[in-house]
């Protein structure tokens, strides 16, 4: 049984990315896990200067509204795309968006969160919304990040950059060698690097790599230093690459994009979905 959590903001970005969880677990039984945290927005539209309600009335008339909208939502998921392996629960947060993630990935054991890379307000010159750079950052679970205009592939060709270092995950490992198996996946390891030889730490963790993607088609391959964000993106393209992975963990080179940008200078763009994997505690 997978158990996945969807965040949404009711934006077509969101609902996309709905439609591409239903396509990945078409065929695994799935609990599907609908979330809408408000405090935010809750926050950012109560009106001091009217007296006309009080706080905890203003949060109130929004978690209504919200209920209605989740009910709603998982009523045409529903009506629309019925699969028996397939239920839904909607969840409701009045906390930040990564607090609520983090909070219901431990209550319902989470496998891996599902979200748009824009809200409502995205900003199509950018390729993450700050509230999915705030979720990779510090949710302690794989999140998969689906672009707004991106239209279910199966992932074929998989892409994992990973330079051996960090000790593997063999949770999340499982994760992307079940969806592997399930698509007859090949998974191309890409390590950017100048030298060729690798330490025992990297040779151990290489070797973990190698059975705990049992189920997949591996490549290892290597490519001289360079830029790694244009690196990562010119392997996407010349290999028609459908799902690009990479993890999360100090010192590592994602966390050097997410840590060190702000949103609208991530130089890594991909077009297509992006599984970031946690070296994070849980």
């Amino acid at each position: 049984m997978r158990t996945v959590l969807i965040p949404t903001d009711f934006s077509a970005n969101a609902m996309n990315a709905i439609e591409y969880a239903l396509n990945l677990y078409k065929n695994e039984r799935t609990d599907f896990y609908i979330l809408h945290a408000y405090a935010d927005e809750a926050y950012e539209t109560f009106d001091k200067e009217n007296g006309t309600l009080s706080f905890n009335e203003h949060t109130a008339a929004i978690e209504k509204n919200v209920d209605a909208s989740l009910n709603e939502l998982i009523g045409t998921v529903t009506n629309s795309r019925r699969n028996p392996k397939h239920s839904f629960k909607s969840l409701i947060a009045f906390e930040s968006l990564v607090d609520a993630v983090n909070d219901f990935v431990d209550k319902r054991n989470i496998d891996l969160v599902i979200m748009g890379t824009q809200g409502k307000t995205g900003n199509k010159k950018i390729t993450f919304g700050s509230y999915t750079v705030q979720v990779f950052k510090y949710v302690r679970c794989p999140v998969l990040a689906i672009p707004g205009d991106y239209v279910f592939q199966q992932p074929k060709k998989i892409l994992f950059p990973t330079d051996y270092m960090m000790p593997y995950k063999r949770r999340e490992l499982k994760l992307l060698n079940t969806m592997a198996a399930d698509f007859k996946s090949e998974i191309y390891c890409l390590y950017i690097s100048d030298f060729e030889t690798l330490s025992n730490r990297q040779v151990d963790n290489k070797r973990f790599l190698q059975e705990e993607l049992s189920k997949a088609y591996l490549f290892f391959e290597t490519t001289p230093e360079g830029n790694k964000a244009e690196t990562i993106l010119e392997n996407i393209a010349q290999k028609n690459i459908d799902l690009l992975v990479m993890i999360n963990a100090r010192y590592s080179f994602l966390e050097s994009l997410l840590y060190q940008s702000t949103v609208d200078q991530i130089a890594l763009h991909p077009k297509i979905p992006f599984l970031v994997m946690q070296n994070l505690p849980r």
